[in-house]
């Protein structure tokens, strides 16, 4: 849906059969007699529902699409649903649009309910749509709570970035009150008791910490990684690179790890007669060689072939290194300049140095 593939967790199946359990009752009392078939109309009616939910999630998507985010799986879960946008908005109006118009998808689905609820007929099907408004509005208010992993979390975020200009402070902003907002749901059922007069159930108490867990958790993660995140623009990948000789593919690789040391490279690539670059030398694959057997074997036999994802350009920098070197997962990259001209390799063990240095 929305170009995504549409995932369903086992959990899903769970919170489906809570809801037709929680529905049966309403259902036996608009048609008295079904027996069993109640439940069945139980769980179509949660169906519905969760189809309200993958409205709700493909409208982040079409939203993160439109503005050039590469978006993955819609998953839906115990709790709801959830997108993978592959990527930060550059912007905070990218943000605030991405959030807001999943909530606003639930409450116009809700508002469009309420609609019909006017002009239905009294049955099952009215029953589904008073479940579908009270559902979507519910949905739609208190996604737009302002706090992380929550929509309205994001568009605090948005309004944080949009004033100081840092993304990361609007994170942990919007993480600290999603952690408020937990701790506001673990307390709920005990408010809820002193305003109505109705003592919780233990149903209420552990809907209360799941919920709560869930908001917590989301809330902690978004922190924990905007804090690594406001590490991420010290990587450079030029100012990794390391010199590199490059040799003959055909060459001894005792004669190659010689002149590697003699011109203190710290890599070696395997060239072409015309120079063109074919491949990297694996480093564990020549620590993992026999130093005897190194005089008698092809340099290109302990080197990875350049595929495309293995040539990047020297200037990538920040996050757009790291998506890079997430998506062709290898341990050493050929950098190359603008021009296309070899400037040296980066090593993944050389930019984790790099990360962990530039946390201290």
């Amino acid at each position: 849906m929305a170009g995504s593939d549409v995932l369903v967790s086992s959990s899903w199946f769970l919170v489906a059969g809570l809801i037709a359990i929680v529905v049966a009752p309403r259902i036996e009392a608009t048609e008295p007699g079904l027996g069993a078939w109640k439940y069945v109309g139980g769980f179509v009616f949660a169906v519905i529902l969760y189809g309200s939910v993958l409205l709700h999630e493909a409208s982040h998507a079409v939203a993160a699409r439109r503005l050039g985010m590469p978006v993955g799986a819609i998953t839906l879960h115990f709790l709801g649903g959830m997108t993978a946008i592959e990527a930060e908005p550059k912007r905070p109006r990218e943000e605030f649009f991405v959030a807001v118009v999943g909530p606003l998808t639930s409450l116009l689905v809700g508002v469009v309910a309420v609609g019909l609820w006017f002009i239905t007929p009294d049955g099952l099907l009215l029953v589904a749509v008073e479940g579908l408004a009270g559902a979507n509005i519910l949905v739609g208010v208190l996604n737009l709570v302002p706090g992380l992993p929550l929509d309205g979390g994001r568009v605090l975020k948005s309004a944080v970035w949009r004033i100081t200009g840092d993304m990361h402070r609007g994170t942990i902003a919007a993480g600290w009150t999603g952690r408020a907002t937990a701790v506001a749901a673990m307390a709920y059922p005990l408010l809820q008791a002193q305003l109505t007069g109705v003592e919780p159930t233990i149903l209420d108490f552990a809907l209360a910490f799941i919920i709560a867990v869930f908001l917590w958790s989301g809330a902690t993660a978004a922190m924990s990684g905007a804090r690594i995140r406001r590490r991420i623009p010290h990587l450079v990948a030029r100012q990794l690179a390391r010199r590199t000789l490059a040799v003959p593919a055909d060459l001894p690789l005792a004669e190659a790890v010689r002149r590697a040391r003699e011109a203190q490279a710290g890599s070696i690539v395997t060239v072409t007669g015309a120079g063109e670059p074919v491949g990297i030398v694996s480093e564990a694959a020549v620590a993992a060689t026999p130093v005897e057997r190194q005089p008698w074997i092809a340099t290109s036999t302990v080197a990875r072939t350049l595929d495309e994802g293995l040539r990047l350009p020297a200037d990538l920098a920040g996050e757009e290194l790291v998506l890079a070197l997430n998506r062709h997962p290898a341990g050493e990259y050929l950098l190359l300049d603008p021009d296309g001209r070899l400037v040296g390799v980066l090593t993944t063990a050389d930019v984790d140095r790099a990360f962990r240095e530039a946390a201290h």
